[in-house]
């Protein structure tokens, strides 16, 4: 059985090893790329991301794709002010998390002099702690009642300011804005 013995480094490997010259090397290629972030203001030339790589997020929201799918929201008849929702629970048999709670009455309602019973809804709760986002609720309503937003600041103190209730469904969650502090 042969072994060999391990291959010794010469002179010059020895000295880039001690003097660290791959690290060296790393410091100006990172200065290299840097070099406009720290010298030029942002927006200069025309071009707002000229001079910096990062976005600010809190002072100005990043675009999000037009097929993000983000906050859900129940829509309202523009002519009447009601929710579009007929409570058909379809949304909520689509839901491959179960995070989707219909509740209905049965109502009397007067159509053309008659008395009709008629479905209306009484409550819509959903859990955004377990939605997946996955866009099947709304390709299920029939009639185009609820939506999913390009919002995405969803985030909570606790688990139950993730239980949305038909309220805040239909208003919508208050977006804080931020600008910049100046003192």
């Amino acid at each position: 059985m042969t072994t060999t013995a391990p291959a010794r480094r010469n002179w010059k490997q020895t000295l880039e090893r001690f003097f660290m010259l791959d690290l060296l090397k790393g410091f100006a290629l990172t200065f290299k790329y840097t070099r406009k972030v720290l010298t030029e203001p942002r927006g200069t030339g025309g071009d707002p991301l000229r001079g910096a790589y990062t976005e600010f997020y809190p002072e100005e929201r990043p675009k999000v794709s037009e097929r993000f799918r983000g906050a859900p929201r129940l829509n309202l008849d523009p002519a009447t002010g009601d929710t579009l929702c007929i409570a058909c629970n379809l949304c909520a048999l689509a839901c491959p998390e179960n995070c989707i709670n219909v509740g209905a009455v049965n109502r009397v309602v007067m159509e053309d002099g008659k008395a009709k019973k008629k479905k209306v809804l009484a409550t819509y709760v959903y859990d955004t702690s377990r939605c997946m986002f996955c866009d099947l609720c709304v390709e299920a309503c029939p009639t185009d009642c609820i939506e999913l937003t390009q919002e995405f600041e969803l985030a909570s103190y606790n688990r139950a300011g993730m239980v949305w209730d038909r309220e805040q469904l239909e208003k919508g969650r208050e977006i804080v804005r931020y600008g910049r502090q100046l003192n």
